[in-house]
């Protein structure tokens, strides 16, 4: 008899494993509704009128993506439009986590268990969030560097909106790239590239001036230099010259220094050395 009240006692227990945290709910009663106390890891008496509901506490993964995840095919990307009303599709990553002390407070509110709280409340705010924020933005922008400045405001956007209730926003991320229109991706791609064309040739032209601004400043170097080195000879020639008139003997010295000692041997015309011997 005891053993079979014990199987019948440890019949009516639910456990709740760990990293997760027990939601009792009264079925019936007056006391329906949602048990304030969340229960912790371990094994919990549950009556016939209650229920136990298991919410995890550990990081929850989720991507909201056109491809099979999981066996799952059905197609859950995100749409949007950008201020011009171009479509633009993506797959969107979500990590979150919900704090333990509030999983009654989440339970009341959404009624739902995590992969519904996933799958519903959180995509469809993402999805909303996507909608206000890229509905300003170019698809130019949105396509480019502006795409981590619109899922950041997302980010912001949900976070604000599920923090005060115990679900905490970890990350939400772009899961490879956005999805355009073929012909919008080509207009974009085309612009860009003429845009790089356009700064190299910018480019090119700036290095041009700057090589004739190199050539110029080295031609104007060398005339500076060929200046002071005529200016230089020109005064050297200058100070000899005035040398010389004030002092005649400086030549007849010169030629002295430069004379071998020897006479010419043949003098046509009778005349006699330049140099006065005294």
């Amino acid at each position: 008899m005891v053993a079979l009240l014990l199987v019948a006692t440890l019949a009516a227990c639910t456990k709740v494993p760990a990293g997760n945290v027990g939601i009792k709910v009264y079925l019936l009663g007056g006391s329906k509704g949602v048990d304030i106390e969340e229960k912790g890891p371990g094994r919990h008496w549950v009556g016939i009128n209650e229920e136990m509901y298991l919410f995890p506490t550990f990081t929850q993964n989720y991507t909201w993506a056109k491809d099979c995840q999981d066996g799952d095919c059905t197609n859950e990307e995100l749409g949007f439009q950008t201020v011009e009303g171009l479509a633009v599709t993506a797959d969107v990553g979500i990590s979150y986590h919900i704090q333990p002390d509030k999983a009654p407070l989440i339970f009341q509110k959404y009624r739902k268990g995590v992969d519904e709280i996933t799958d519903i409340y959180l995509r469809n705010m993402v999805r909303d969030s996507l909608v206000k924020n890229a509905s300003s933005m170019p698809v130019e922008s949105v396509y480019g560097k502006g795409k981590t400045e619109l899922i950041a405001k997302v980010q912001d956007d949900i976070t604000k909106q599920v923090g005060g209730i115990g679900i905490i926003i970890e990350k939400i991320y772009w899961v490879g790239e956005l999805r355009l229109p073929q012909s919008v991706v080509s207009a974009i791609n085309a612009k860009i590239q003429m845009t790089q064309q356009a700064q190299q040739a910018q480019n090119q032209v700036a290095k041009a001036e700057a090589d004739a601004r190199v050539k110029i400043a080295n031609a104007e170097g060398a005339a500076e230099s060929l200046r002071i080195i005529s200016e230089a000879q020109a005064n050297a020639i200058r100070v000899k010259a005035a040398a010389i008139t004030a002092n005649p003997e400086i030549v007849q010295m010169t030629a002295v220094e430069k004379w071998d000692g020897k006479l010419p041997t043949t003098n046509a015309g009778g005349a006699v050395p330049f140099i006065q011997v005294k």
